[in-house]
């Protein structure tokens, strides 16, 4: 008798259980339901909005319109109006359809850098002359090894090395006239007029300081390499008078 009346009870609390869940999911799906078709009215591009255009310059070009959104398809940050928007001016292009943000608006747009920089690399910019650049054929995309033309600082010899193995040019800047003046071993000294020009790079910290340091002490010059990538350069070979010849 007693597990007898053990089972009803079980069977009651199992019962109850089943339904409330029924009744909970059967409230949930009226909610889905009901977020599923009620909408909400909230501002929607029709237009490209560019980067940098006003929300007050988008608007008055018709480029805005309220739109009825499904509840269950509104974005975090939609906005119904532009009163928050005031004054601020699109961070990126907003494409027709989009759902106007608060986070793609803000005070000012952020220039936006054409060069393709690595993420583990910084950019740095050399002024080369024509010969120093391979006359001209090195262009964004070029792989190039860097020489120095310097003088040892203990020896007081001059000398030629290479610098970096490989280095990626990434832009190729304005050419301007330098006059450079060059003394020979009698003293006389001649002026001339010689294009430079900026060469931007893709390098490494290290590499950058390398190259910094040895522009401000020396002389650099490019050895274009071949697109095949196949061609070699050896560090730590010297050349300096003691082995011009050798």
């Amino acid at each position: 008798m007693e597990r007898r009346r053990i089972l009803v009870v079980a069977a009651a609390l199992v019962a109850a259980l089943g339904a409330v869940l029924v009744f909970l999911y059967v409230r949930g799906a009226d909610t889905r339901a009901e977020d599923q078709f009620q909408t909400t009215d909230v501002l929607v591009a029709t237009q490209p909005i560019q980067a940098g255009e006003t929300i007050e310059a988008a608007s008055s070009a018709g480029k805005i319109i309220k739109k009825a959104v499904t509840n269950n398809s509104l974005l975090p940050d939609h906005q119904v109006d532009l009163a928050a928007l005031s004054g601020k001016v699109a961070l990126t292009t907003i494409y027709p359809g989009e759902q106007i943000i608060s986070s793609k608006f803000g005070t000012s747009v952020a220039p936006v850098s054409t060069l393709q920089i690595p993420d583990d690399k910084i950019a740095i910019s050399v002024n080369l002359t024509d010969p120093a650049r391979v006359a001209g054929f090195v262009n964004p995309g070029s792989t190039v090894a860097i020489f120095l033309n310097g003088t040892d600082s203990k020896a007081g010899k001059p000398f030629t090395e290479l610098l970096l193995p490989q280095v990626t040019v990434i832009g190729v800047g304005s050419t301007t006239p330098v006059s450079t003046t060059t003394t020979d071993q009698t003293g006389a000294q001649t002026t001339e007029q010689l294009p430079r020009t900026l060469l931007t790079l893709a390098v490494s910290q290290q590499d950058a300081q390398k190259i910094l340091f040895s522009q401000g002490n020396g002389e650099l010059a490019f050895g274009l390499l071949p697109a095949s990538g196949k061609a070699t350069v050896k560090a730590g070979v010297r050349t300096d008078f003691d082995n011009l010849f050798g």
